[in-house]
């Protein structure tokens, strides 16, 4: 061999050897996958992949998404050996390795940085969390389509600012994942020939050979999909990969599939694919064997030769810094043409808004008959989509019914012939909806996605992981209720706010009206690191004179007193959300008419309720008065944490029902007759157990 393929080798399997090394150190993890799929990295990051180790993080750099997670030490193995840099959470290049060899000898271990599974933010040139399988090709696509939008929306003649390349590694449980269907035939669909998933056909899963449960074509099912289908018969073949990535570079039309085939071996001669070998570590023994196998020093650990460090550093290295200097010139000339879309772009990358962002966003009259949570939020989104120019999205083919349609001259549709719209058309994929947002919003965009919050269940994963990666998604889900009526219990939601509550990082928002819509979204826009679920209504609702009951603004705080006793020593507490706040304020109007001094407060969010300093929730819910009332169509459960043990809970202890709205709203308390009914029933037990 020559002294490049020799360089080649050797580098390929420092990449195995570490993988092998750091599983057995760790006794915990996936050698095999790394060690199969590493000439495969290795030719993407050595010979095309645009990723400059000393900034992680120039807005042009190709994507590379490691879809099966479990994989993770060939990305920790690239990433030292390439030297990337740390970036922290202000967007700064601090100079420090991202990942030591320190970290890869503590792999799954506290505080290194090399997770069990690939983490965003923990650790840098990491660009999306990955574990649950078929997540992080359904991101890629999303990273697909922000770079389509950023170029048709951001590039002009002489400055292609934006022409980066999506690649993700994905496994046959990627494959099987229904996400991955999903999210497939959409970056078909659209033509999205910027993205480049590689598939590792090793017909191995945890359980065993992949026969036991998966028998299809992959390629012909790709073909369907509308995607270029390239075969890669042996993962050891460097000049059959390089053909193969250059195939993708001069296709124009549609997303490309790479299979390549591959054994779960570790090159040891008598070594059988087996379950152990997909998951476990080796073996000190078996180590030493494929070690010997390689040429290697049989027992060193963790050794990375100096001559592979300057390999990647001469080719990656230099290639990619030259393209980034590049760029950048090429943004300082584009800056002094186009200063206000340079001024986007800065913005974008570090997750600010423009001046006047918040300009002309309505203020609602009180009205009786009101208007529907979902109304009065397409008002406001229309308007912030203007003064945001990046604020972008669309539903899961729901946008007429959760009104997220932007209707203002210029918006557009985005699809295969128009990259530059703002209105997304995800279909009914409300999974891949979820991970296709998170991928946009990793590419600084400001995305949204919507539809009925029972549907939440299918995008909930997806939503797990954008609050794990503390990106600003924000998840627009209306029909909150069995306010949806004759649809009936499949379609109304009963657990799914709980569910969303559970979700650590993921801020709940349910506004009681429009004025609570406009402040909520107020809130939303200025999160930097936390998605958001904002839950509307489909029924109208009464918009309250804010002349008689506190000031919308107080939503800022999660829970504020809306109304309350006269000399504000209340007796009894009706605490609520959405839809059922109105009912509360009927209620302590009556109650208020006989002599009960009653204080309502609208708990539009939990979550930010709680990031409150204690003296202020003590001043909304005084520990003193032990007669409360919650009231949410919704489980009950949670809502002990603000009632205490001796408060009632008006909600959901069943499904629904297919009825007509009143009828429901009857038959399970949601009145203001019932509520009254029991705030009085509380005032009565406080005084009993006052003497």
């Amino acid at each position: 061999m020559n002294d490049s393929v020799n360089l080649d080798q050797l580098a390929i399997n420092t990449i195995r050897t570490l993988s092998m090394d750091a599983v057995q150190a760790a006794n915990s993890g996936h050698p095999g996958t790394a060690m199969a799929m590493a000439p495969v990295t290795y030719c993407l990051w050595q010979r095309f992949l645009r990723f400059d180790p000393e900034d992680p993080i120039w807005p042009n750099r190709d994507r590379f998404v490691l879809s099966i997670g479990h994989a993770s030490m060939l990305l920790y193995s690239l990433l030292h050996l390439t030297g990337a840099k740390t970036v922290n959470s202000a967007y700064e290049r601090m100079g420090q390795p991202t990942v030591t060899l320190d970290d890869i000898k503590h792999f799954r271990q506290l505080d290194s940085k090399c997770a069990g599974h690939p983490e965003y933010r923990w650790t840098s040139g990491i660009e999306t969390t990955t574990g649950p399988l078929g997540q992080g090709v359904a991101t890629s696509v999303g990273m697909a389509m922000a770079g389509r939008w950023l170029a048709a929306r951001y590039n002009r003649p002489g400055f292609e600012l934006f022409d980066y390349a999506v690649y993700a590694l994905a496994g046959d449980g990627c494959m099987m994942e229904g996400i991955t269907g999903e999210a497939a035939s959409l970056a078909g669909h659209l033509k999205l020939s910027n993205l480049c998933w590689l598939y590792d056909n090793n017909k191995i899963t945890i359980e065993g050979h992949t026969d036991w449960a998966f028998s299809e074509d992959v390629a012909t099912r790709f073909l369907g999909y509308n995607w270029n289908v390239l075969r890669v018969g042996d993962a050891n073949d460097l000049e059959m990969l390089e053909r193969a990535f250059r195939t993708f570079k001069n296709t124009h039309d549609r997303p490309t599939l790479i299979i390549v085939d591959s054994h779960i071996a570790y090159g040891a001669p008598n070594k059988q694919d087996t379950h152990e070998a997909h998951g476990s570590p080796l073996g000190e023994d078996e180590i030493r064997l494929t070690k010997r196998h390689y040429g290697w020093p049989e027992d060193e650990k963790f050794l990375v030769p100096e001559a592979v460090l300057n390999h990647f550093q001469q080719n990656m290295g230099r290639r990619s810094q030259a393209l980034r200097n590049a760029w950048f010139v090429k943004l300082d000339e584009y800056q002094h043409q186009y200063p206000d879309l340079a001024d986007h772009l800065k913005k974008m990358q570090g997750r600010e808004l423009p001046a006047g962002w918040d300009k002309e966003l309505p203020d609602f009259p009180p009205s009786d008959s009101g208007m529907a949570g979902r109304i009065a939020s397409g008002q406001v989104l229309n308007t912030l989509a203007r003064n945001v120019p990046w604020l972008i999205g669309g539903s899961a083919d729901l946008a007429p019914s959760t009104n997220t349609r932007l209707t203002f001259d210029g918006a557009g549709d985005y699809t295969a012939d128009n990259y530059g719209g703002r209105n997304f058309h995800f279909g009914i994929r409300e999974h891949a909806m979820g991970a296709i947002l998170n991928g946009m919003s990793l590419c600084k965009v400001r995305p949204y996605g919507s539809g009925f919050l029972i549907f939440s269940d299918y995008a909930r994963p997806a939503i797990r992981l954008g609050a794990l990666m503390e990106i600003p998604v924000i998840h627009i889900f209306t029909h909150d209720s069995i306010g949806v009526g004759e649809d009936g219990p499949t379609h109304q939601p009963v657990e799914q706010l709980a569910s969303l509550r559970a979700i650590p990082g993921l801020v709940v928002l349910r506004p009681a009206d429009a004025n609570e819509v406009v402040e909520a979204w107020r809130v939303i826009m200025q999160f930097r690191h936390q998605p958001v679920a904002l839950i509307l209504t489909r029924q109208n609702l009464p918009t309250l004179d804010r002349r008689r009951y506190a000031a919308a603004s107080g939503l800022a705080k999660g829970g504020y007193i809306l109304a309350d006793a006269e000399d504000g020593q209340p007796e009894v507490l009706l605490v609520a959300t959405g839809s059922e706040v109105s009912l509360c304020v009927k209620a302590y109007e009556q109650l208020k008419g006989e002599g009960i001094k009653a204080r309502v407060v609208s708990m539009p969010s939990w979550e930010l309720f709680d990031r409150q300093e204690r003296a202020y929730q003590d001043s909304v819910l005084p520990p003193e008065i032990t007669a409360r009332v919650s009231v949410e169509q919704a489980s009950t459960l949670g809502w002990r944490r603000y009632v205490g043990l001796q408060g009632l809970t008006i909600g959901m202890h069943t499904f629904g029902a297919s009825a007509p709205l009143k009828a429901l709203q009857n038959k399970f308390g949601f009145t203001p007759e019932k509520i009254a009914a029991a705030a009085r029933e509380q005032v009565a037990k406080m005084k009993a157990a006052n003497g």
